[in-house]
Order: C-alpha cells, then sequence, then structure tokens
C-alpha cells in the first residue's frame, strides 16, 4: 500500500507537506498583557508591577514568563507588558474532543433506546411489539444522513434543538435501531429454561429477565455492540453536514486552507482509527473480565 501511494503521488506530481499538519493538532501561542493605563513600571522578582501617576491602585502581572519593560520605564496604555506562552490545541484536536463527545453520548443514548426497543421486540403485548418493529425498520431503512437532516431542519426547529443535541439524537435513534436487534437477538439465544427455572424458583418475569437472562445476553452480545459502535464513530463524521465541527469538518477546512489533501486526510483518518482501536481494546479487556466471571 505504501508502495502504490509512493508511485501514485510520483504520477501526480505531489509534494508532500508534512510540516504544515502539526500546528493544526497542537500549537505554541502567544498572549501579550498591555497596560490598562498610563504610569511606570516596576519590576521585581517574578512580578511588574504598572504603577498609574496619580497614585491609584497598581496594575500587577504575576510571573510573566517574557517581561517587556525594565524597572523604572514609562509606560502608556496599550504597551505590551508581557508576553505568555503555552500550548493549546489546534482545531484537529478539538474536532477530536467534539467527536468522542458526540460519539460518547450517542453510545450511551442509544443502549438506552436499543434496549428498550430490543424487550419491546419479544414483548408478548402487541402494540410494544409493532411500534418496536416499525421504529426498527423505519429506522434501518432509510439513510442515516436523511434523518440527520430531519432531526436538525424539521424536529430541531420544533422542539428548539441545537445543531450537537441534533446530531446525537440522530446518530442514537439510528444506532439504537441496530442495537434493539442485538438484544432481541441475545436474549432469543439464551435457551427458555434459563427463564423458566427461574420462574420456578418464585421470581417475576422482570426480575427473572434482569437477575437471569439478560446477564448471559450482555456477554453473547458484546463482541457485535462492539461493532455497532465503532461504526457510530465513524457515522459520526456525518454531523459535519449541519455545521458541527468534528474532526471531519476540521479536516475539510484545513484541506482548503492549507492544499495539503493527503496529509490532512491522512491524519484525521488515523485519529478516527485512534478512536476506534480504543473502543476495541477496552471492549476486549471487558470480555475478558466477563469471561473469568462465569
Amino acid at each position: 500500500m505504501l508502495g502504490a501511494l509512493y508511485v501514485a503521488t510520483l504520477k501526480i506530481d505531489y509534494k508532500w507537506r508534512w510540516n504544515r499538519i502539526p500546528q493544526f493538532i497542537i500549537y505554541s501561542a502567544e498572549e501579550t498583557v498591555k497596560a490598562p493605563f498610563d504610569g511606570r513600571a516596576v519590576v521585581e522578582k517574578g512580578r511588574i508591577s504598572i504603577v498609574p501617576h496619580d497614585g491609584g491602585e497598581p496594575f500587577v502581572v504575576e510571573k510573566p514568563q517574557e517581561s517587556k519593560l525594565g524597572d523604572g520605564a514609562t509606560v502608556l496604555k496599550g504597551n505590551t507588558v508581557a508576553v505568555n506562552k503555552s500550548w493549546k490545541a489546534g482545531p484537529l484536536l478539538i474536532g477530536l474532543a467534539t467527536t468522542l463527545q458526540i460519539s460518547f453520548f450517542s453510545i450511551i443514548f442509544a443502549i438506552i433506546i436499543g434496549v428498550f426497543a430490543g424487550l419491546a421486540r419479544i414483548s408478548r403485548n402487541p402494540l410494544f411489539k409493532k411500534l418496536s418493529i416499525l421504529y426498527v425498520e423505519l429506522i434501518r431503512g432509510t439513510p442515516l444522513l436523511v434523518q440527520i437532516f430531519i432531526f436538525y431542519f424539521f424536529i430541531g426547529t420544533v422542539l428548539s434543538l441545537d445543531r450537537f443535541t441534533a446530531g446525537v439524537a440522530a446518530l442514537a435513534v439510528f444506532t439504537g435501531a441496530y442495537v434493539a436487534e442485538i438484544v432481541r437477538a441475545g436474549i432469543q439465544s439464551i435457551h427458555k429454561g434459563q427463564m423458566e427455572a427461574a420462574r420456578s424458583l418464585g421470581m417475576s418475569y422482570t426480575k427473572a429477565m434482569i437477575h437471569v437472562v439478560l446477564p448471559q445476553a450482555v456477554k453473547r452480545t458484546l463482541p457485535p455492540m462492539a461493532g455497532q459502535f465503532i461504526s457510530l464513530i465513524k457515522d459520526s463524521s456525518l454531523v459535519s453536514v449541519i455545521s458541527i465541527t468534528d474532526l471531519t469538518k476540521a479536516g475539510r477546512e484545513i484541506s482548503a486552507t492549507t492544499f495539503s489533501p493527503f496529509e490532512t486526510w491522512f491524519t484525521v483518518a488515523l485519529l478516527y482509527l485512534v478512536l476506534t482501536s480504543g473502543l476495541s481494546v477496552l471492549v476486549q479487556k471487558l470480555e475478558k473480565r466477563m469471561a473469568s466471571s462465569d
């Protein structure tokens, strides 16, 4: 793959500029401190004080990283007193944090929606069962991009939802439909004798489901759940169409600014890979822990 990429860049005469990318991940920012009034500078160890000519309260700068004034210097309003440098997150890191935040809340709500819809799918109540089937088929039969537009432009307008909430809601409802089917399949994979044995011990249907059936079903549904949540992280890139500055939108803006599409999108892909790989490792550890508890 690396060889094919190298040959391809030679054919299109592409000039790599990887040196442009780090500043969009993290960069050193300078913050200048200005004098709020005319006065005289008093420079002490670890402190700069601007004493006003009329004898009022001095303006104090504690522990400046770089001083621009000498002791006793005359200072005019607006003059630079000191410069402080600090590391700040670039657009890609901010976009990564936004993607992580959207994915986290979407996963939480998708689990809640999916568990209730999955239980409704196997319910004896015909109303709950038909409503859950309608929900699952409707959501799985329409594209996620269309659902995001509906949530933002229609439901979001009616309920006054902001972009972030509309994006999370669309992803949660979409993923919840798939989680519902995973939950249904997991519960139905447990032998009926487990429920019958729990009921024979005097447990109610609800208690038997919570304490006997669901714990076993969770172990079986963990791998497909992990795959669905990894897909959710990747699908979260679609919320950029409603102007949420996630990782994908940040990459698009940087690519348009720097004219370095290959470097930008390879970096974006790597950051997505970090998120999905981290989730995979977490689920694998959880699987091993649950397996050891048998």
